[in-house]
């Protein structure tokens, strides 16, 4: 009895062993691949710096004062903003996963990128012809507002319908009609105002400042360590609302801060960014294979950095790809996240089916 027992803990402890080696090995990748990126996205452009001068020019602030202003005022602005954005994206769909208990749940699927986008343009449009200016905490909350009411429609939407898919293609609808609203609204502004909008309504890092990314780094990042605070809870949640209550987790009001979490984070990455398809559906699925769990202490700061690499990427291929022309950010997002999706999709069907 004592040998079986011994057998048990050896066995559990080779288990815990193995799982803590893969979220080390996980998190190192993560780690390598982000200082592999910020290099190359630093060097890539139409004026060369070299390893060398960039070294320079980051750890001792010195060299060449055009080759600074780039890499300061340009470069790493757009970098660090691709970063945070993406990585804020990806945790926003990690909840929403959550929350709808499906892997294919997420901002720009369910609409909530699109209401944002509409009332962001709407505020847009009015602040520039009456005032000629717009401060990014407005945009910020103007796109929290058309946020929550997509996220509203989806909601009254969960209580006529029980079917995921179905409650999914409704979320879709909701895109679609939000974007048709701001079509028409583009239609008839100013031609000023549709050069503002058509930029940012495609999807792009270009044109950040530092200004943007401290505005973006305070409302992130205090989403983020609540995130992370919540794990407990987000666990219980995951095992099923009964377990959850059984562990004193008060559901309905954990329910409206998951909304209330996600629809900030998107908000922000809309206001600044644009509209960014696939991002927070693909990547919180790749990286629970890569960790081969879903525990939220682990599984949600490996979420915000796998986000932050994946956007840096796909950043660096819209910027060279076809340089100097450069691609929409969706464009990209959408070429390398849509064979995500179809792959969780057949996954879960051969599951289904098995």
């Amino acid at each position: 009895m004592q040998t079986e027992k011994m057998t048990q803990e050896n066995i559990i402890r080779a288990d815990m062993h193995r799982k803590r080696i893969r979220y080390a090995f996980a998190f190192i990748l993560i780690g390598v691949l982000f200082c592999i990126l910020t290099i190359l996205n630093i060097n890539s452009g139409s004026v060369d710096i070299s390893i060398k001068e960039i070294i320079s020019i980051i750890f001792r602030r010195e060299g060449d004062p055009t080759a600074y202003n780039i890499i300061w005022q340009i470069r790493m602005p757009r970098i660090i903003m691709a970063a945070l954005l993406g990585g804020a994206l990806s945790l926003s769909g990690f909840l929403l996963q959550t929350f709808f208990r499906n892997p294919i749940a997420g901002p720009f699927i369910l609409g909530i990128s699109s209401g944002a986008k509409m009332v962001v343009a709407f505020t847009m449009i009015y602040f520039l012809e009456y005032f000629g200016r717009i401060s990014s905490l407005t945009l910020v909350f103007a796109a929290f507002i058309g946020s929550m009411a997509s996220m509203g429609f989806i909601l009254l939407l969960s209580r006529k319908i029980n079917s995921m898919s179905v409650l999914l293609i409704g979320g879709i609808m909701i895109g679609y009609i939000c974007s048709a609203v701001t079509d028409f609204v583009v239609t008839f502004a100013d031609d000023t105002d549709i050069v503002n909008l058509h930029g940012w309504s495609l999807g792009s890092f270009s044109g950040m400042s530092w200004e943007n990314f401290w505005i973006s780094f305070a409302i992130v990042g205090i989403v983020f360590l609540l995130v992370f605070f919540l794990s407990k809870p987000i666990g219980a949640y995951q095992l099923g609302e009964a377990y959850a209550q059984s562990m004193g987790v008060n559901i309905k009001l954990f329910r409206v801060i998951l909304i209330l979490l996600s629809s900030i984070l998107s908000a922000c990455v809309t206001a600044f960014a644009g509209p960014i398809s696939f991002v927070g559906i693909a990547v919180p699925q790749l990286v629970k294979r890569l960790l081969n769990t879903s525990k939220p202490l682990v599984v949600v700061p490996a979420v915000f950095f796998g986000g932050a690499v994946f956007c840096m990427f796909c950043d660096l291929v819209a910027r060279t790809a076809f340089a100097p022309t450069e691609l929409n950010i969706s464009t990209v997002t959408s070429i390398f996240g849509a064979p995500i999706v179809i792959w969780i999709m057949l996954r879960r069907q051969k599951g289904g089916l098995e």
